[in-house]
């Protein structure tokens, strides 16, 4: 029994110590150990630079914009053609073309300004080159031979005396030329005044000319009457196109004057067409209008004047 005792009290003394030892290793191992601290980089924020503003490069300046605004000058519109600014104008779209130089007459930009009238030169502008004064020049050849005075005007030889070799050449006065005249343009454009008008209907006129409100003259009469042409010329527009003039026809008598027929019922004529002083060119209707009747217009230069003033008296 004490033999027991003995070994049960070893038994657990024994235990006792393993367990310290375990506690001694634990807390060795935990005071050894070194802290952990977690660092985690963190980058600087990048600012980007603000985009430097580039200046607005300035649109191209459009051929004639100098001229914007003057008279006998269009500024193109979104639109517009070459044609429209044409029959608007009273113009042939191709002496506008020709006028403005366009290399391509289907191109046309919003903004352009073209010359709608025929370009003049001013008689002051034409200059007189001036003429050398007289003198007496030689007249002959370079291979003409020495002329020589006939022997009736030479005065007598004296006994012995020596024929001289290579008489002087024949010399004659050339009057000066005349100067070209400076008004040459002045003489083209009374020339273009000098046009003979007719009226281009027989009716009764139901409204005069007011450049405000109407630009030519209101002519009544019935569907289908004549409408003459008012003077010779060439059709520069036969269609129904422009707003508010119905069956339109144009024709342009010279550099100057042009007429306009609006609201016919028919047009008889075509683009281009040579028409005659009181030729018939449309019959009279109501298109674009409320009544039967002819608006008749006399254009100068492209604007509009009284053809009151210049169609001969009834």
């Amino acid at each position: 029994m004490t033999h027991m005792r003995v070994i049960g009290t070893v038994r657990r003394t024994g235990l006792w110590l393993v367990w310290c030892a375990i506690f001694m290793v634990g807390c060795s191992s935990t005071r050894n150990k070194a802290p952990v601290e977690q660092r985690v980089a963190v980058a600087p924020a990048v600012v980007a630079p603000a985009p430097t503003p580039v200046p607005a490069t300035p649109p191209a300046e459009l051929p004639g914009a100098e001229n914007a605004g003057k008279p006998g000058y269009y500024t193109v519109k979104p639109g517009d053609t070459l044609r429209r600014v044409a029959e608007v104008s009273g113009q042939n779209w191709r002496d506008v073309a020709r006028w403005n130089n366009l290399a391509d007459p289907n191109v046309v930009e919003v903004g352009q300004v073209l010359r709608v009238v025929p370009p003049v030169i001013e008689p002051e502008a034409v200059a007189v080159r001036p003429v050398p004064g007289a003198g007496r020049v030689e007249t002959r050849p370079l291979d003409a031979k020495p002329v020589v005075p006939p022997a009736a005007s030479a005065p007598p030889a004296a006994p012995g005396a020596v024929a001289a070799a290579g008489a002087a050449p024949a010399v004659t006065a050339v009057p000066p030329a005349p100067a070209a005249p400076a008004a040459g343009n002045a003489i083209a454009r009374e020339a273009d005044d000098d046009v003979q008008w007719v009226w281009p209907a027989g009716g009764a006129v139901l409204a005069g000319f007011d450049e405000g409100r109407n630009k030519g003259l209101t002519i009544v009469g019935v569907a289908g009457d004549p409408v003459l042409a008012a003077a010779d010329g060439r059709v520069v527009y036969a269609g129904s196109s422009l707003r508010g003039y119905g069956n339109l026809v144009i024709v342009k008598h010279n550099e100057t004057y042009l007429t306009a027929y609006a609201h016919n019922q028919v047009l008889l004529v075509k683009d281009d067409q040579v028409v005659r002083r009181g030729q018939r060119i449309a019959e009279m209707g109501s298109t674009d209008a409320q009544r039967v009747q002819l608006h008749f217009e006399i254009r100068r230069q492209g604007k509009p004047i009284d053809p009151a003033k210049l169609l001969p008296p009834r």
